[in-house]
């Protein structure tokens, strides 16, 4: 497992923070992702055998938010 924290803009509710929460969770290889919209970002436990760190920001940007680099 490996834990990363993305930077995440665009959050601006708790409805937000759900709707991260729930596309990241739905990939297959995530462990936890815990979303703060007070800290604007996600930490997510994953394992990267099965999802890469690439697939946990591309879900998020479809999700309507930004991800910083």
């Amino acid at each position: 497992m490996q834990t990363v924290t993305l930077e995440i803009t665009g959050m601006t509710c708790g409805g937000c923070v759900r709707s991260v929460s729930n596309v990241l969770k739905a990939l297959d290889g995530v462990a936890k992702a815990e979303v703060s919209l007070d800290k604007r970002n996600a930490v997510v436990d994953y394992d990267p055998a099965k999802v890469e760190l690439d697939q946990l920001k591309r879900s998020v940007v479809e999700a309507g938010f930004e991800v910083a680099s």
